[in-house]
């Protein structure tokens, strides 16, 4: 007959769950403390272990890693009604076996049970807690997430993050580096559409100096910053492929060399991201199969917002706090209705704009009314719009795109280049061809007309089309 302790301080919960279990033929001791849970421990020979995570003196997280450093370990399943990224994550870590959110379900408890008794993982030393970034929601899916990323982040293991932009991916990558063993060196990120092809090999390996024509100093690169802690490469996906197999050889050798320089051993833990489908582009020839084999070792998928409606209003609620205003019932059903295409970095956007432009202390349905009554970000073609040949249409289009990506972004090209989903060098040679301008950094030097409202744009670059700083521009022409 195997043995359940169960450690908690609320003793109706203790004697219900102790009920459930003696019915599935469990002998079951009760603790309701860590203290006094810890004593049986070593009085008694334990299978299975149901710790509550709040109670007074020693937390559960502290119990569990006493626990688990004993040299036979039973099984242990956190119980809390408090569940967070943190506790949760760190539970994992830990080595507990689950982690679950009370009120607890008969089913639940039974396959718990049955699942700690034909389990009992081997002894080890628990690290530190940590605070880090977080993954705020409670929905199934997003615990799951949260659950292996307790459960990997002291491994060596490449992670493959998946999911919708703007689903949360670099957070996944920042909560494995934070809660793991690599926490107190470097955590790099590296966009990897954000960056010309030309550029990023230098951007990754890094370059010595003469190297090229205007590699005036070295270069570490993103590899060699990343050091001892982790590397995660956002969007791998779109990555060309004559650059993929150099990163497959970095990964393969454990070093990278320098554009011009000589190999360097790495010691660094990689992350990659997509929102692309990897097998699909593998199948199309568009990304290497080797190298998707390499990355796929641990997947993990974030699913898309309105795939977990139960973190629409924690997540809301979590952007909202530092403006101290509240959400009204209508507003939160409002959040709840929409369908969020842009997942958690809409909402976030969303939250923050009402936040800014709210009047009361209570944001009401009215003040997300953009959500439900801004046209699609589309164009109306009636009888206005004159003939045109496709060419002279799309070339229009193009314009009026770019046109309104530099408006809503204050001028700023980077972001309008992000905007358009388009590399900003590429974006620089539009705006020249377009006689808008051209620069080569974002510094607020330049005054630019947007419909008569006055922003600031950076110098043009020397022998290009663009303004100098006496010249202004509206880009709202008739």
């Amino acid at each position: 007959m195997p043995t359940l302790l169960i450690i908690d301080d609320d003793a109706g919960l203790r004697d219900a769950l102790a009920e459930t279990a003696a019915d599935q033929g469990y002998r079951v001791l009760q603790a309701d403390g860590g203290e006094a849970g810890l004593q049986l421990l070593t009085q008694e020979a334990v299978d299975a272990v149901l710790l509550d995570l709040r109670m007074p003196g020693l937390d559960g997280l502290e119990v569990l890693a006493r626990i688990r450093a004993l040299p036979e370990p039973p099984a242990v399943t956190v119980l809390t009604a408090f569940a967070s990224a943190g506790n949760t994550i760190e539970a994992m870590r830990l080595g507990a076996f689950d982690h679950l959110t009370k009120p607890i379900g008969r089913d639940e408890l039974i396959r718990v049970l049955a699942g700690m008794t034909a389990q009992r993982g081997p002894a080890s030393t628990p690290p530190a807690t940590v605070e880090g970034h977080t993954l705020v929601g409670g929905s199934d899916a997003l615990r799951q997430v949260q659950k292996t990323i307790g459960r990997l982040v002291d491994s060596e293991a490449t992670v493959l993050v998946t999911g919708e932009t703007g689903t949360g991916k670099e957070l996944v990558a920042r909560a494995i580096h934070e809660h793991g063993k690599r926490r107190g060196a470097p955590f790099v990120a590296v966009n990897c559409a954000a960056i010309p092809p030309d550029l990023l090999e230098s951007e990754l390996f890094g370059h010595v100096r003469g190297a090229f024509s205007g590699a005036t100093a070295n270069r570490l690169g993103a590899f060699r910053e990343a050091q001892g802690g982790t590397l995660f490469l956002d969007e791998i996906g779109d990555m060309p492929l004559p650059m993929q197999a150099k990163i497959l050889r970095a990964l393969q050798e454990r070093e990278v060399t320098p554009v011009g320089g000589a190999p360097v051993r790495l010691d660094v833990r990689l992350v990659a991201a997509t929102h692309r489908d990897l097998a699909q582009r593998v199948a199309s020839g568009d990304f290497r199969e080797d190298l998707f084999y390499r990355l796929h070792v641990v997947p993990i998928h974030l699913p898309a917002l309105r795939e977990r409606r139960a973190d629409i209003l924690p997540l809301a609620e979590h952007f909202l706090a530092p403006s101290g205003r509240v959400l009204a019932d209508d507003a939160a059903a409002l959040l709840l209705r929409h369908p969020w295409p842009g997942n958690v970095r809409e909402l976030r956007n969303a939250i923050q704009r009402a936040a800014t432009l709210a009047q009361g202390e209570r944001i009401v349905a009215a003040d997300l009314a953009f959500l439900q009554g801004e046209p699609p970000d589309a164009v109306a073609i009636d009888a206005s719009w004159p003939e045109e040949t496709l060419a002279e249409a799309t070339a229009r289009l193009e314009r009026l795109l770019i046109e309104r990506a530099l408006q809503r972004s204050g001028g700023n090209r980077a972001e309008a280049a992000r905007r358009l989903g388009i590399h900003r060098q590429l974006l620089y040679t539009k705006l020249s061809r377009l006689g808008l301008g051209v620069g080569t950094d974002d510094s607020p030097t330049q005054a630019v007309r947007f419909a008569d409202r006055p922003v600031r744009q950076p110098d043009a670059m020397p022998g290009s089309d663009g303004l100098n700083k006496s010249q202004g521009i509206d880009l709202y022409r008739k």
